[in-house]
């Protein structure tokens, strides 16, 4: 199977802009001949951002002429790492920037490698010579000659020989025009042979599954209706995946010996609810809620829907639940209100100021006890959340708190948000974690602990923020959502992964998939799609709950999509009804007798 690396020219800004286009994108050869872009023409690899020590800031960086190759272990990529907007990097000067993978998914940036002392390098390439154990590179200077020399490269031994050539270079596998059609704004960088299995994983992974076909849990003839409850819809996707569903029987034929159900899923048009950004849904008591941020009136207020099944809080009534008039410290600025649940009590985690925007901390609310949580009067006055010392999390009109989660792990609670330091330099927000006290969860029993920066160019793009974290979680692994770059169109959704039994509050323990999950090349027509949550339905399944645009200047908007979980049991965010449930599945049928 051939796959091709390669960049992409950059379009509008607000589009695909610089720092998009300036990453390695993957493309794999059909069975036509033509390569067909994986993970909807996006980014795959990006280069990280650099910290200045003066200041604690990010230099964003960017990468030109991606080469990839078989290594020893996997895969290679060698590429120019440049400015954010692809400028020479005077920090790269005679270097390129080396990555090492296991499965063209997921990346390490071993770092910078110098391959002359002065002057830029253009291009580079690289072949594995297995014999030796040893890898040949080729590369090209600012003045259009080659260079070539041996190296044992992740050894980190640096050239062994090195030689001006002229006509030795490594040959380029590029495609022709004809094959990389399908490309929209594709700048090639090579073609490489790689195992099927490898191929078969790449297609699994980065492309959206799509329903095959839809079983019962149970075969027939069935005896009676009542039998018919305990079987269940099961679904098969094309990347193996099974998924499991009620059915909705229409009892009336069942005297002629055949049964007709409905899968059962719940639909959500997007967007379900306008001017409504940061939705975050629960299930409690019989009933699920939902809430988000109000933009339709400058988030002075928020309002809180209630109903009996999860499609109905699309229609339900709304009710005021929290405004900028009632307490004197919460005077505007109302964000991103949450549901968390602590031992057994009910909580709303939201951002709010008593004054102007950068005095905004993260607050907590608590339900009374018998509480109704449709029931303004039922919650407490919102609490600022305090460091461990009793002193407010951040300090007011340097930096800002906001997007406070909750993650249960290992029998005690923890929190997750994201702070931005304005004064004496904007630094860009940051993810941090800390553990709570679970009976006055307003209050950190750790210090703060930075977690994530928004290193790579789908998180810095138009400014430096990753924000919005949300917990998801399966046997193995905690997973974090969280948001990256302005919350305008170029809005995108990323991913934090923690292994379970490992140091929750140790940077070392989360490892960060490299590319968006959900952007506004995800699905035609919605933009800058972000800040979302979870929720598990009464059927079992996982629903995402995100806001984003129809259209580029839409106004925030609240949608839901059901989660499906990829090869690797990590979640996809991308996979749209027409392909989770295609109409072709939607019904099944049953013999009795």
């Amino acid at each position: 199977m051939e796959i091709l690396c390669y960049t992409r020219q950059p379009l509008e800004d607000i589009l695909y802009a610089n720092r998009l286009a300036f990453s390695m994108h993957l493309a794999l050869k059909d069975k036509d001949g033509k390569f067909a872009p994986l993970h909807h023409n996006e980014g795959i690899l990006y280069a990280k951002a650099v910290s200045r020590e003066e200041d604690g800031t990010l230099c964003a960086k960017s990468l030109k002429q991606p080469w990839l190759f078989e290594a020893e272990k996997g895969w290679g990529v060698l590429a120019v790492r440049t400015e954010a907007e692809g400028e020479d990097d005077p920090q790269s000067e005679g270097c390129v920037l080396l990555f090492q993978t296991e499965d063209l998914v997921h990346y390490t940036e071993v770092g910078l490698f110098r391959l002359q002392e002065k002057g830029y390098v253009r291009q580079v390439r690289c072949s594995y010579e297995k014999e030796k154990g040893t890898y040949v590179l080729c590369w090209q200077k600012e003045d259009g000659s080659w260079m070539k020399g041996d190296t044992c490269l992740f050894a980190e031994d640096g050239l062994k020989t090195a030689e001006q050539i002229e006509a030795s270079c490594i040959e380029a596998k590029i495609p022709s025009a004809e094959e990389m059609e399908e490309i929209e704004g594709v700048v090639p960088g090579n073609e490489l042979e790689i195992p099927e299995e490898a191929g078969k994983y790449l297609i699994n992974k980065l492309t959206v599954p799509v329903c095959v076909d839809m079983r019962l849990s149970k075969e027939g003839p069935f005896a009676s209706a009542e039998e018919l409850k305990n079987v269940r819809a099961v679904a098969t996707y094309s990347d193996g995946a099974r998924v499991e569903r009620n059915i909705d029987w229409d009892l009336s034929t069942l005297d002629k010996g055949v049964v007709k159900g409905r899968v059962h899923q719940a639909h959500f048009d997007f967007p379900f609810a306008e001017n409504r950004a940061d939705p975050c849904c629960m299930y409690r008591d019989g009933k699920y809620y939902y809430i988000a941020t109000n933009d339709a009136d400058g988030n002075h207020t928020l309002y809180m829907r209630c109903s009996d099944t999860l499609e109905g809080i699309v229609t339900a009534e709304e009710k005021l639940i929290l405004d900028s008039n009632t307490y004197p410290d919460v005077k505007g600025l109302l964000w991103a209100p949450e549901f968390h649940e602590i031992n057994g009590k009910l909580y709303m985690f939201h951002g709010a100021t008593p004054s102007e925007f950068y005095w905004q901390v993260s607050r907590v609310r608590e339900l009374k006890e018998g509480g109704d949580p449709m029931r303004r009067e039922d919650w407490s006055e919102p609490k600022p959340v305090v460091k461990k010392d009793g002193s407010r999390l951040t300090e007011g009109g340097r930096v800002i708190s906001l997007d406070m989660t909750v993650i249960p792990y290992e029998g005690k609670h923890y929190v997750m948000w994201s702070q931005r330091q304005y004064v004496p330099v904007d630094q860009g927000a940051w993810l941090y974690i800390a553990q709570i006290d679970e009976k006055e969860p307003w209050k950190l029993v750790t210090d703060p602990v930075c977690i994530k920066k928004p290193e790579f160019g789908w998180e810095n793009n138009h400014t430096f923020v990753v924000e919005g974290p949300y917990r998801l979680e399966t046997e193995k692994e905690i997973f974090i959502a969280y948001s990256g770059a302005l919350i305008d169109a170029t809005y995108t959704i990323g991913l934090l992964k923690l292994q379970r039994g490992k140091d929750i509050l140790d940077p070392a323990s989360w490892e960060n998939v490299g590319y968006p999950l959900q952007s506004s090349r995800s699905l035609e027509g919605e933009f800058g799609t972000g800040h979302n949550s979870f929720l598990q339905d009464t059927d079992g399944l996982i629903w995402n709950f995100y806001h984003g645009r129809k259209g580029i200047k839409g106004p925030r908007s609240s949608g839901a999509r059901r989660v499906h979980f990829d090869v690797d049991g990590e979640p996809m965010l991308d996979v749209t009804e027409d392909k989770d449930l295609p109409e072709a599945f939607r019904y099944v049928e049953a013999k009795i007798g």
